[in-house]
């Protein structure tokens, strides 16, 4: 790793913030989810209020590092963070009221289990209702603020580590691999096995009946 290029590339992350900084905004928690389009599993949304330009290497997207690297910047996030929670919403909510709705309550009650109250929040691509603190959605978030950022590393391993267990109670399906997402091996599996109880029974694949 280039330390240098990868300082420079870490401050410019915080860019959004430092504006929200000079118009008088100090606590701005970022907020992101993890699990909108698995078969199975929950929906995992977290808010990260971060100190400006804290610096937290190999910070990104969590889609874009891999699931050994996304752990340490997870630890690295929680130890320099000013506050940081998460939310879970299960597939049986999911079914009931949709994923998009699900996914909103799940960041909404992540921004309310933060112990600091954030003076703004930054939202990946979507807009949270229901909620008093002044907000912008800013698109592809996760790979321009920082907050944002953090937000996706922290809902994705909290969401990785309940598919990981869940592997233990129903095996046969992979999710320790597949975490719930739709690959060929996972499709496979529920042809020859059925769906289990964390199943998306509102979900469908092509040419398969969940």
């Amino acid at each position: 790793m280039d330390i240098k290029k990868e300082r420079a590339r870490i401050l410019k992350l915080y860019d959004r913030e430092r504006k929200l900084k000079q118009e008088g905004f100090t606590l701005v928690a970022g907020v992101d989810e993890a699990g909108r389009g698995p078969l199975a599993g929950p929906v995992v949304a977290a808010a990260v209020i971060l100190v400006l330009d804290t610096e937290i290497l190999n910070l990104k997207d969590s889609k874009k590092i891999s699931e050994k690297k996304r752990e340490k910047v997870y630890e690295d996030i929680k130890g320099k963070a000013v506050a940081y929670a998460y939310d879970v919403i299960d597939a049986d909510y999911i079914d009931n009221h949709n994923i998009l709705n699900s996914t909103l309550m799940a960041m909404k009650n992540a921004v309310e289990k933060l112990p600091v109250k954030p003076e703004y929040i930054l939202v990946d691509a979507l807009k949270i209702p229901d909620i008093t603190i002044p907000q912008e959605f800013v698109i592809h978030g996760d790979n321009i603020c920082a907050c944002i950022a953090a937000a996706s590393i922290i809902a994705k391993v909290e969401r990785d580590r309940i598919m990981r267990k869940y592997d233990l109670v129903y095996p046969e399906y992979g999710f320790i691999k597949n975490k719930g997402y739709g690959t060929k091996e996972h499709i496979d599996s529920i042809r020859k096995h059925g769906i289990c109880p964390i199943h998306r029974r509102s979900f469908s694949v092509k040419g398969l009946e969940i």
